[in-house]
């Protein structure tokens, strides 16, 4: 799943109250030389949603999208809750271009160090983009995003620069679901991280 993709289905979700918004999703991008990565996007359903969605599994569409692209694998938890992994890994065009969308930028701005970077500005335009709902539908909004997130993350031999936070691990970001959807998240136009991969 694509970061474009990935910003499309919240805004879907938002605008329908679709169960699949009851999740939490990591992308998380590992810079492994100058013209390569790997890709790992993993969305975590809760309980009480991943039942519902299994027993209306034969209904219309009821399970559209979650974990259903190719190389996908489902894990379904002992708790109840279900988590999808999706790997791609290969040249940068792959990783940028999984499906049809764009996804992450890279840049080999000096021998050895790669930046990567994600515009945020197709997030903020799909997200809460319904200013017209009523006080009920958004109540319905919270119950559905309330605690959830999309967490982006790049790795790599080393940081050097970065607007996200800068870790032992690399460099992200963690996007409250209900700050997209209220409009009170703060944004920079794009998300970024300069590598060091040698």
């Amino acid at each position: 799943m694509t970061f474009k993709l990935l910003t499309r289905l919240v805004g879907a979700i938002a605008l329908t109250l679709g169960l699949a918004g009851c999740m939490d999703v990591t992308m998380e991008i590992d810079v492994q030389s100058e013209t390569t990565g790997k890709a790992t996007t993993t969305s975590v359903m809760g309980t009480d949603v991943y039942a519902m969605m299994k027993a209306g599994a034969s209904s219309e569409d009821t399970s559209e999208g979650f974990c259903e692209e190719a190389g996908a694998k489902l894990t379904e938890n002992d708790d109840g809750s279900a988590t999808c992994v999706i790997i791609v890994e290969g040249a940068f065009d792959q990783l940028a271009n999984a499906g049809t969308d764009d996804g992450a930028k890279f840049e080999v701005v000096s021998p050895g160090v790669v930046k990567v970077s994600f515009s945020t500005a197709e997030m903020k335009g799909q997200i809460g983009a319904d200013d017209a709902q009523d006080e009920e539908t958004k109540a319905m909004m919270k119950q559905f995003f309330e605690g959830h997130a999309i967490t982006l993350r790049i790795t790599g031999k080393e940081i050097l620069d970065t607007n996200m936070t800068k870790s032992a691990n690399g460099a992200e970001v963690v996007i409250p679901f209900l700050d997209l959807i209220n409009g009170t998240i703060n944004l920079p136009p794009e998300l970024y991280a300069t590598v060091k991969v040698n």
